[in-house]
């Protein structure tokens, strides 16, 4: 076990308190258990930075989403931990970057053992490596995951269930959850059949995925609504294929639009409709004030789309680059009564932090050594100062690629020596002048950082790349 039994259950125990209800004699005063606060963590794929319309969209309304910023915060420097789908989800779950975490790309660059993965090239996080959802289930927490995991393959060790979650339904193998109309996927370690569905991608298959994943998040609320929980919701919408049932696409269908950016936008639509039925089935069970709810994407958008919804809004670049339309992402936490609403942070942040951030909401221990911060305060209202510590990534596709956030300085360089690429993002957050001639002592700095950012990888390491 990572954590002892002992420890569990004094952080169970530490972490429910009794209180009297107001009754007049103490005969008829029974104990009423309170408990911690519940954590929805929503996690969306490819969804660009300028997607939603808090965050400039004109063209596909996110009602549900834009009521949730308005009543909540808004982070507009907020980060995924790489420019891709496995390595985000570990940062996310690890607390830690992509030159110490685990799972550092989609594909490993050395083969995998069969008795380590269950695929070639599949990296699965390991028993030693701490969660989120270890970290909460500790803390006494029941704890969901539904979506898309991609951290560990059929059969290892890298499983939803062997990594803190005691329920879990959705795709572990990213490249599967390109499909929306598949066969199969998992509940728990079982195959769950899709009714209707075959092997052969076939958009005249009945069951739509994401519905089941929607459906699982409200049984998961319903089920646990007294006690504390915790669900992970990462969404495979709206990453390609671009497929979609008829009947969401009914608003966008009669557009002078190509058919990918119609499906797109219902996508989009959907995600806001269902962000809408999670926010209701909170209010309606009275939980409203005592649930904390994060929405973001996992990287920046696959596609630009560009003069239709203009997906990376004014940033450089989308998912696969380092530059910030790859890895910033759209984020909202909402909690009344104890997140401000209204307000638009530009505090830097990025997924490394949510595990120590979420270890000081719920009482849960940090685990030691990673590399992110609590940024609780900022969550709560309370500011925090400018920070001088460096955020950090790499890239492992085409090249070797890191990039680094250090104040409002950005950093972008390809190969451990490669020229450092620099820009002042609170002049120039589209990243289009290269002012490192300019500032000599920055770039040090930086390089300075960099010969020590990483830790090599069994998987990944610059010096294997041809």
């Amino acid at each position: 076990m990572k954590y002892s039994k002992l420890t569990s259950l004094l952080n169970l125990f530490t972490g429910i308190f009794l209180v009297l209800s107001a009754c007049s004699s103490p005969k008829e005063q029974p104990l009423k258990i309170v408990s911690k606060p519940n954590v929805i963590f929503v996690m969306v794929d490819d969804l660009g930075y300028g997607d939603l319309g808090s965050f400039g969209q004109q063209v596909v309304p996110t009602p549900n989403l834009d009521e949730m910023a308005a009543e909540g915060i808004r982070f507009t420097n907020c980060y995924s931990g790489s420019p891709v789908c496995a390595p985000a989800r570990s940062t996310l779950m690890t607390g830690m970057h992509t030159g110490h975490t685990t799972v550092r790309g989609n594909k490993s660059q050395v083969p995998v053992p069969a008795e380590l993965s269950g695929n070639p090239g599949r990296v699965p996080l390991n028993p030693e490596d701490i969660t989120i959802a270890e970290v909460l289930k500790d803390a006494g927490y029941v704890t969901g995951i539904t979506g898309k995991w991609g951290l560990g393959e059929p059969g290892s060790v890298g499983v939803p269930n062997e990594q803190g979650f005691d329920q879990w339904l959705g795709y572990l193998n990213q490249k599967r959850a390109h499909d929306h109309f598949i066969d199969y996927f998992w509940h728990n370690k079982d195959t769950l059949w899709l009714e209707g569905n075959d092997a052969a991608f076939n958009k005249s298959n009945v069951t739509f995925s994401h519905n089941l994943f929607t459906d699982f998040a409200l049984d998961f609320i319903e089920n646990n609504k007294d006690t504390s929980f915790f669900l992970y919701l990462p969404y495979c919408l709206p990453h390609d294929h671009y497929h979609i049932s008829d009947e969401d696409l009914v608003n966008f269908k009669d557009k002078d639009w190509t058919e990918n950016e119609k499906v797109y936008a219902a996508m989009v639509a959907k995600i806001d409709r269902d962000m809408g039925h999670i926010m209701t089935k909170i209010a309606d069970l009275g939980l409203d004030e005592n649930t904390m709810i994060f929405f973001c994407s996992d990287n920046g958008a696959a596609r630009r789309w560009e003069g239709r919804f203009d997906s990376s809004g004014k940033l450089r670049g989308r998912k696969r680059d380092m530059y910030e339309g790859g890895i910033r992402t759209p984020m909202i936490v909402r909690m009344p009564g104890k997140v401000p609403a209204g307000v638009v942070s530009d505090y830097p942040w990025y997924f490394p932090d949510v595990l120590p951030t979420l270890a000081a909401f719920t009482g849960g221990s940090t685990p030691e050594g990673i590399d992110g911060i609590n940024v609780l305060p900022e969550i709560l209202g309370q500011d925090l100062p400018e920070t001088e510590r460096f955020m950090y990534w790499e890239f492992h596709e085409g090249g070797f690629f890191q990039a680094v956030r250090w104040k409002n300085w950005k950093a972008v360089r390809e190969g451990l020596e490669g020229k450092l690429e620099l820009y002042d993002l609170a002049n120039d957050e589209a990243e289009q002048n290269n002012i490192s001639a300019e500032n000599p002592e920055v770039v040090k700095t930086i390089e300075n950082y960099l010969l020590t950012a990483r830790t090599k990888s069994p998987y990944w390491n610059p010096k294997q790349l041809k």
